[in-house]
C-alpha cells in the first residue's frame, strides 16, 4: 500500500524533489542508452572502414594494372595520368563527403533535446 502524501511545505518540497531525481534518472538512462549506441556504431564504423581500405586498395591496383597493361604499347603514359586525375577526383569527393557527415552527425541529440525541453518547461512556471 502506498502511503498518502505528507500535507504542508515539507510534504510538497520531498514530492518535488523525488520529481528531480526521478527527472534526472531518466535522463542520465538516456545518456547511457546513446552512449552505449554511439560506442558500437563507432566500433562498427572503423571495422568497416578497415575492410573497406583494404578491399578497395586491392581493387584499385589490379583495375590500374589490367587497364596499364591493356594500354601498354599505344599509351600507357596517358593511361596513368588519366587514371591519377580519376583518383584524385574520387579522393577529393570521398573527403568532402565524409566531412559533411562528420558535421552531419549530432551524437547524443535525444538526450541534449530532452534537456532542452527541461529548461523551457521549467522556463514557463516561472
Amino acid at each position: 500500500m502506498s502511503e498518502p502524501p505528507e500535507p504542508g511545505l515539507f510534504g510538497s518540497l520531498k514530492r518535488l524533489l523525488d520529481t528531480a531525481v526521478a527527472t534526472l534518472q531518466n535522463r542520465v538512462e538516456l545518456f547511457a542508452t546513446e552512449f552505449r549506441e554511439e560506442t558500437y556504431r563507432l566500433i562498427e564504423a572503423i571495422i568497416l572502414t578497415a575492410a573497406l581500405t583494404a578491399l578497395a586498395i586491392t581493387t584499385l591496383t589490379l583495375v590500374t594494372l589490367t587497364i596499364v597493361i591493356l594500354f601498354w604499347d599505344t599509351a600507357r603514359v596517358a593511361t596513368l595520368i588519366a587514371l591519377s586525375v580519376i583518383y584524385l577526383l574520387a579522393s577529393i569527393f570521398a573527403c568532402r563527403t565524409l566531412l559533411l557527415r562528420m558535421k552531419s552527425n549530432k551524437p547524443f541529440s535525444a538526450t541534449l533535446d530532452e534537456l532542452k525541453k527541461d529548461r523551457e518547461c521549467l522556463r514557463t512556471k516561472k
